[in-house]
């Protein structure tokens, strides 16, 4: 394609990407960023046989589109359907699956080790973000990048964002090499020039280039961190000119050594509401185009919202509370206490296992930090978790966003490993609420206990029913909805919901239950839990997380000790990976919907 049918292609791309996330929601500023820069990449490389890695992957719908997937954007992020990330079982195209960010260098790494040490003619590209390069493990992976001496590309997509607004001194490095001319063009210029001048040119190019390292200070001010730890830099370059991309990218493709391409794009382009608000349009549910407006209004606040309302609150009265984040301060709900205790705010990158440690660090000196993070992303950090928090038995508030099944985004987004991983630490107390009521009485008793305390919660609208029913927050006390014999329905957290309207269809057919809200997956009601074994002969145990080494099974181990007639059915979901899908369905799928767990205690009765 000439360069005007390639900008024409281009537009084309983003309007019906605009138009297919507006049907179906998922992830459109980061889309509308890199299209022209996906162009170049199929202009340039030859795909499937060389390898391109998305970091997060959340930016690759172009690469999608232009790998024969059109037609499963009808499906995009449905259930069965096509995913919203990378995935190598989708297509071959996919050469990693990604979901969380700063793995690609590190995934690319191991690409070109084996492509190596195997023979194989192939190419290998990594795209990463500025904003997933604040995580650790890009900089463990670039200090081992420095060392191949084959050809490895790694494009930096500098758009100046993560989720929420980069921050930190990477972010100022960056800046500071915008800022300047291009290094590798400028030396390209120079050398071209004096190469022009007769019988000396040459001479004059050799002692410039033994001093080379004094011209790169020269002209990036900000010093070249790349190129002093052996990587060659290219750039910057600007990221939607399909030509510049093009050019920049077959140069770096003969170098046997690992390039860096700075490129320089705008999240949102092309679509003035995401330009505007790259990160309400980071992830969006289905919107009207022409307004920008999500087209489903909220009838309820969201959990995020419910816990973000009570640390501005709570923030006001108590000048020892912090509130830290990854990347991620409007999407957990911290928008309000970020501008009311600023001083008391801490945005640390996209670093879970820093934000963790620097909590403990925090707590350590006095402080008592909320880290509020998304399940899945937490789980980065457990070793900070086991070792800086709780062998250290400190008192950090752990706000766990999103727990459970959260739908749409799938296997990578799933957080449903939380109440296991954080069960089997000494010193943690694993809390969940029943409604968005209970949420802010939990949150309270986290925050004034000297110990660490999680607290898990689901992603969407909080669930305001059960209210008629409140109790103080005691630690290891479950709470008695209803109260019968026979059966005993032990719910945790969002399970509550599920759990009555169980309660409800057996009432239907002439069975009453106990209904009891655990509150505290550990510790777990062990008083309680004996007091029931007098008059109840099947415990169902409900939780919203994996049953392999939840709080199912360690009430059912309790019992099998303490009361060995007593049967035991746990309800959670199973040991494996869950695709996307609404949590509805995804409930149905697991037979964790309230229709499946009443069949199930039917057949059991009988």
């Amino acid at each position: 394609m000439s360069r005007k049918e390639l900008e024409t292609f281009a537009a084309d791309i983003r309007s019906f990407i605009i138009e297919k996330v507006s049907e179906k929601g998922g992830h459109l500023s980061s889309n509308l960023g890199t299209v022209e820069l996906t162009l170049a990449l199929f202009s340039v490389f030859d795909f499937p046989k060389d390898k391109c890695i998305w970091d997060v992957g959340h930016q690759a719908y172009a690469y999608k589109l232009l790998s024969g997937r059109k037609d499963g954007f009808d499906t995009l992020r449905d259930f069965g359907g096509m995913s919203g990330f990378p995935k190598r079982t989708e297509s071959e195209y996919d050469a990693f699956d990604t979901g969380h960010s700063s793995t690609s260098i590190s995934a690319g790494l191991g690409m070109v080790a084996a492509r190596d040490n195997q023979g194989e003619d192939y190419h290998v590209i990594s795209v990463i973000g500025d904003g997933s390069l604040t995580g650790g493990m890009a900089f463990e992976a670039l200090n081992n990048a420095s060392r191949i001496r084959s050809n490895y590309i790694i494009i930096l997509n500098d758009n100046e964002m993560s989720i929420s607004q980069n921050v930190g001194g990477l972010r100022k490095y960056l800046t500071g090499i915008r800022a300047g001319r291009g290094y590798n063009r400028v030396k390209s210029d120079v050398k071209k020039g004096l190469t022009g001048i007769p019988r000396i040119g040459a001479a004059i190019v050799r002692v410039i280039s033994d001093i080379k390292d004094s011209i790169k200070e020269l002209l990036v001010p900000s010093g070249m961190l790349f190129e002093n730890i052996g990587i060659t830099y290219l750039g910057p370059v600007d990221g939607h000119n399909v030509t510049e991309m093009k050019r920049i990218l077959k140069e770096a493709k003969e170098l046997n050594r690992c390039v860096l391409i700075h490129v320089r794009t705008k999240k949102g382009k092309g679509y003035a509401p995401a330009e505007e608000k790259p990160d309400v349009f980071h992830g969006i549910d289905p919107f009207d185009i022409a307004t920008g407006k999500v087209k489903k209004e909220k009838t309820a606040p969201t959990w995020s919202e419910v816990f973000g309302a009570f640390m501005a609150e709570e923030g006001q009265k108590n000048r020892k509370l912090a509130g830290i984040t990854a990347a991620m301060s409007h999407n957990v709900g911290l928008s309000a206490f970020e501008k009311s205790c600023h001083d008391r705010f801490y945005d640390v990158g996209i670093a879970e296992q820093h934000a963790v440690t620097f909590a403990a660090g925090m707590a350590a000196a006095g402080m008592h930090p909320v880290t509020a993070v998304f399940s899945s992303f937490l789980q980065r950090s457990y070793d900070q978790i086991a070792h800086d928090v709780c062998m250290q038995d400190l008192p950090v508030t752990f706000a766990i966003d999103r727990a459970g099944l959260v739908g749409k985004d799938g296997e990578t987004h799933q957080g449903v490993f939380d109440i296991c991983y954080m069960s089997e630490l000494p010193n943690m107390t694993v809390i969940a609420p029943k409604n968005a009521e209970e949420l802010t009485e939990m949150l309270r008793f986290a925050v004034n206990e000297p110990h660490p305390v999680s607290v898990r919660y689901p992603r969407g609208e909080a669930y305001t029913g059960l209210s008629g029913f409140r109790s103080s927050i005691v630690k290891g006390r479950a709470e008695v909805l209803y109260r019968a014999s026979g059966i005993a329905l032990l719910a945790f957290g969002s399970m509550n919901e599920t759990a009555e309207e169980v309660r409800k269809n057996l009432k239907e057919q002439g069975i009453p239950v106990t209904f009891v809200n655990l509150r505290f997956a550990k510790p777990f009601d062990e008083a309680l839990i004996l007091e029931l074994t007098k008059d109840h002969q099947l415990f169902v145990t409900m939780e919203d997380g994996a049953v392999s080494g939840g709080v199912g099974e360690r009430i059912g181990s309790f019992l099998a000790e303490n009361a060995p007639g007593a049967r035991v059915m746990n309800i959670g979901v199973p040991d494996r990976f869950i695709p996307q899908g609404t949590v509805a369905e995804l409930h149905k799928m697991l037979n964790m919907d309230a229709d499946s767990i009443t069949e199930r205690i039917l057949s059991t009765l009988k």
